[in-house]
């Protein structure tokens, strides 16, 4: 049984504030009604766009938490972060992105999104990349949004080093992974971890 109108849009916005990276097309099926009742749901209610959410979100997590980056630096949305825990950023691959021939992406921007989320989520004014072992495992495409997991692995305090690594997807498929070991100019605030 479908919710009345006004319901509907109260618990829209409900599930917005705590989930504000839901598509439209997942919202018309939670909700059992079309995606252009969603668009106009989001619009009476002053919704912004899925992309706008993203921004705000990513706005305010590089002003109140990355130290070693500014906003303009990151590759990609950084949505979630934890420093010297663990990170997660979003990247829409455009035609910008692809070569013109195959519509493959090119490779360096999977790897400046992960490059990226690995110094952003460094505990440190200053993170450098020392070395990175990375893997493409498959192709992504225009219209594909890529999203980026960041975990930090071990601090070796005495060498000022840390281990970060990057398992990036597009949907529930593994599409790049990487480990970075990165240069930190503190020996980081936890203990050496495995």
């Amino acid at each position: 049984m479908r919710l009345p109108k006004k319901e509907r849009q109260r618990q829209l916005g409900l599930l917005l504030d705590g989930n504000p990276f839901l598509t439209d097309e997942e919202l018309s099926e939670r909700f059992g009604v079309s995606v252009q009742t969603i668009r106009l749901d989001r619009l009476e209610c002053g919704i912004p766009e899925l992309r706008e959410r993203l921004k705000t979100v990513a706005s305010r997590t590089m002003q109140e938490e990355v130290k070693s980056l500014q906003t303009d630096e990151v590759i990609g949305d950084i949505i979630d972060i934890q420093l010297d825990k663990s990170a997660l950023s979003i990247f829409d691959v455009t035609e910008d992105h692809v070569f013109q021939r195959s519509g493959i992406a090119r490779g360096h921007h999977l790897f400046a999104q992960a490059n990226s989320l690995a110094v952003a989520v460094m505990d440190d004014d200053l993170a450098l990349t020392v070395k990175s072992s990375i893997h493409f495992l498959k192709p992504v495409k225009a219209g594909d949004r890529v999203v980026a997991r960041a975990e930090v692995k071990k601090i070796n305090p005495l060498k000022n080093r840390t281990l970060v690594e990057i398992v990036s997807t597009v949907g529930n498929e593994t599409v790049f992974t990487g480990e970075f070991y990165m240069y930190r100019t503190t020996d980081g605030n936890q203990e050496e971890t495995k």
